[in-house]
């Protein structure tokens, strides 16, 4: 139970897939190339890139050093929820950008995959900071749990803003209190006046909120599988003992305590509640 679950909380999509998610709809050289065909008079040709696969390639390796992208074994694969369903829907005849898609398992005629991994599903390679697309592209955006792993969300913001058609539409979800999970990396979460920062400026912010699938209730069984999962195994019999009532004291004085002093390095990092950095100028 403990394993499936962190298993299930960890992929990088913020929203689970929805309850009635249809099957899973592969991408075909045909409809991919009838995608790109209606692309094609949108792409910022002074970009460089080529072709390979019926996809545009726009990571090249400056941009690969810029963006600090490594290759990953991880896969992100969630299905869409019902609000971005119901976006795909409306736009059905225009072009959606799904920035940062990871692999899709519906691939859909108007839903540009836009990654940095060469998923069956991915359309486009690129980064955020810099999208390959010219200003009022695409009728709307969807970023799911992409812009914590970016290393400039502000510049990622102001390309999705520019992308965007007067009048086109955003859904973006930016993890809070998730803890540390890396496609490969992850670089920033957000509070919700965070999130709003990152696009006020340029678009008219319709609401920030908390749906069902981005519940602290997530976060809460994440930290605990994550802390449970970090313990030495003869500890985690009387972690899992503990009552709510225990954890409700000052934080000093659990600091000693075996379950505190024993969490491993990597579940301290992914859960702390803040980290120190230490340098020195060259």
């Amino acid at each position: 139970m403990q394993g499936s679950v962190l298993q299930r909380l960890l992929p990088r999509r913020a929203a689970p897939p929805a309850r009635s998610a249809p099957e899973r709809v592969v991408a075909t050289p045909e409809a991919r190339a009838r995608k790109l065909a209606r692309l094609r008079s949108h792409l910022r040709t002074e970009l460089a890139h080529c072709e390979h696969g019926g996809k545009l390639d726009f990571l090249t390796e400056e941009l690969r050093t810029e963006a600090r992208i490594a290759d990953t074994a991880n896969v992100s694969e969630n299905g869409y929820d019902e609000h971005m369903m119901e976006l795909v829907g409306r736009y059905r005849d225009g072009l959606v950008l799904d920035c940062g898609a990871g692999k899709r398992p519906i691939y859909f005629d108007n839903v540009v995959n836009y990654e940095i991994v060469d998923y069956d599903s991915t359309d486009v390679l690129g980064v955020g900071e810099e999208l390959p697309f010219v200003d009022e592209t695409f009728d709307a955006v969807i970023s799911v749990a992409v812009l914590e792993h970016v290393r400039d969300p502000f510049r990622c913001a102001r390309e999705i803003a520019r992308v965007l058609k007067r009048g086109g539409e955003l859904y973006c979800a930016i993890p809070f209190l998730q803890p540390l999970h890396g496609y490969p990396h992850h670089y920033f979460n957000a509070t919700p006046q965070g999130i709003r920062a990152l696009f006020e400026d340029r678009l008219t912010v319709r609401d920030v909120t908390v749906l069902p699938s981005t519940h602290p209730v997530w976060s809460l069984i994440w930290i605990l599988n994550s802390w449970r999962a970090g313990l030495p195994a003869e500890r985690r019999k009387a972690f899992d003992a503990m009552r709510v009532r225990d954890l409700l004291g000052s934080p000093l004085g659990y600091l000693g305590q075996p379950f505190c002093a024993e969490l491993s390095r990597n579940a301290q990092l992914e859960l702390a509640s803040a980290t120190v950095l230490t340098a020195v100028k060259p």
